[in-house]
């Protein structure tokens, strides 16, 4: 597939339309939010496409991408949004509303399996081998051509996974326990970003 990879520096251009349901992705300096900071946000409309932001972070202006993330009427499709709404309500201080997930989803509708990486799923659905090779690399400084690569994979095969795991959903009646875990999604990232990792309905 070829990807229209557009890097934008600092924020969205103000005049850029994105349609109502965008897929949506961050890429940080590692998994602890306070400690590593917030680097890209890539955005797809669906349609071949990366907006790939590459983030000021002397101090995190980005008024258009803010709006866009909080604007309600904009359903947002993440893939373990867990971790990249924590980062963007600590640093760019955006809830992120609307949002759909495919990590949750594949857990409640792939009860066949237990890997529920995105890899997987590109491979189970869109039928492409992706290489996760730049996965844990540094996207605090200039990016490479595999990195903008890798982190438009992130994001432009997210719409048609959601789409084939809402079928699943459906047909083996999950679809209401998905909705009500991705209501209790914003609590997840608040208990996270209060330091509370256990699961707190354990023993």
């Amino acid at each position: 597939m070829n990807i229209d990879i557009k890097l934008h520096k600092s924020d969205l251009p103000e005049d850029l339309d994105l349609g109502n349901i965008i897929a949506v992705d961050g890429e940080f300096m590692g998994l602890d939010v306070k400690r590593d900071p917030l680097c890209l946000i890539q955005i797809s409309t669906g349609n071949s496409d990366a907006h790939i932001i590459q983030l000021d972070r002397e101090n995190y202006i980005a008024p258009n991408l803010n709006k866009v993330l909080s604007d309600e009427s904009i359903t947002k499709i993440f893939h373990y949004g867990r971790a990249d709404i924590a980062h963007i309500k600590y640093y760019l201080k955006a809830d992120t509303k609307n949002i759909l997930d495919t990590k949750i989803a594949s857990k409640l509708a792939r009860s066949y399996s237990d890997s529920h990486s995105l890899k997987t799923l590109i491979k189970e659905f869109i039928n492409i081998d992706v290489s996760k090779q730049f996965q844990s690399s540094d996207f605090g400084g200039e990016l490479s051509p595999a990195q903008l690569k890798y982190c438009a994979n992130d994001v432009v095969y997210l719409h048609k996974i959601h789409e084939e795991l809402n079928k699943i959903l459906v047909r083996e009646k999950r679809i209401n326990l998905y909705n009500n875990c991705l209501k209790f999604l914003k609590t997840r990232v608040d208990l996270d970003l209060a330091l509370f990792k256990d699961d707190i309905w354990a023993h």
